[in-house]
């Protein structure tokens, strides 16, 4: 009889995250995959503290998390000594993976990038969509219920020409610069840890942070929210926009002075497309829900419905791979913290 290959030996694997969050990424046939690379452990942890929960981790050696996972601190990493990676089915690993962690050598995989795809498909979309002004005549034809002077349309609207400036080369934001690339328009750039030689071959072109926002039609902001970019979109860069000007941003409402902005709205001279604001959602009575030319969506641009489904197969994916001995291929790196969201 032929030899028969040896069988990989499956990891043992814990479960940690929010029970919503299990329920809505990991479907069945995400945790069928999953469990032919690893063992699986039930339940779904979302609290360090209970009995079962110690149970599971007492033998894992690969945690696989997502939103509503506790910290990772060391108490709870003394209760897993054999514990050697995590796989995280969200974006950020910021809320519990910590300085524990990282000291302990434990390898850490993220679902940033597929996260990524989604929001930068809202971003081209806005880009696109604002160019025409498709929002503002919409609301204009509903109301009037009759055609524009199509011929008469000011030469502002369109897309062919616009400049695109695009705030952090982050994974979405070259994302976004990939997706452009079909389009006429040209793209500046704004990132401090992009060489020339780099944006070149991002096929953009680097400027400061004050050119990008005073020569662009439309101004993408994909900064990750740290102490420094904290309020990084001051009043004085909103104001020098170009007239009919747009600011989107889906990455942190904290990013931009957003009391500024409702003052900068106010006066008509530019439009804005918010994912995120600060705090997230708006209380009720904000002044921001009166700006008509703001168009506020309820934090939709990332991963949801059947784009759930990716970041589980990505998580598959590095679980496998882990499994094998073949280290990830999205990993994240304790030193690169410092520029990611």
């Amino acid at each position: 009889m032929p030899d028969t290959p040896p069988v990989p030996r499956r990891p043992r694997a814990a479960l940690a995250m929010g029970a919503e969050a299990a329920a809505a990424v990991l479907r069945p046939d995400a945790l069928t995959a999953l469990a032919e690379v690893c063992a699986l452990t039930e339940p779904v942890i979302d609290d360090f503290s209970t009995a079962s929960a110690r149970a599971a981790l007492a033998d894992a050696e690969i945690l696989v998390t997502g939103w509503g996972c506790p910290p990772l601190h060391a108490g709870v990493l003394a209760a897993a000594p054999a514990l050697r990676a995590i796989v995280h089915t969200a974006g950020s690993v910021r809320d519990h993976v910590t300085d524990a962690c990282w000291e302990r050598g434990i390898e850490v995989s993220s679902a940033a990038s597929a996260n990524a795809l989604p929001v930068a498909e809202y971003t081209l979309a806005m880009i696109l969509l604002s160019g025409k002004r498709v929002l503002e005549r919409a609301r204009e034809f509903r109301t009037e219920r009759r055609r524009d002077a199509w011929l008469a349309v000011p030469d502002e609207v369109g897309n062919y020409g616009r400049t695109v400036g695009i705030l952090s080369a982050s994974l979405i934001g070259r994302r976004v610069i990939e997706l452009l690339r079909p389009f006429d328009v040209r793209v500046l750039l704004h990132d401090p840890y992009v060489s020339e030689a780099e944006a070149a071959a991002l096929g953009v072109r680097p400027v400061t942070l004050a050119a990008l926002f005073a020569g662009s039609d439309v101004v993408s902001v994909h900064t990750p929210l740290l102490p420094e970019t904290t309020g990084l979109v001051s009043r004085a860069l909103l104001a020098s926009m170009r007239p009919d000007s747009v600011l989107i941003n889906t990455s942190r409402g904290a990013v931009v002075d957003q009391d500024a902005l409702v003052e900068v709205l106010g006066r008509k001279r530019i439009r804005a497309v918010l994912d995120v604001t600060d705090p997230d959602p708006l209380p009720s009575g904000h002044p921001l829900w009166d700006c008509e030319n703001a168009l506020i969506t309820p934090h939709l641009a990332g991963s949801q419905g059947n784009e759930l489904r990716r970041l589980a197969d990505l998580a598959v994916a590095e679980a496998a791979r882990w499994a094998a001995g073949d280290g990830f291929a999205h990993p994240v790196r304790r030193e690169r913290l410092a520029f990611l969201a």
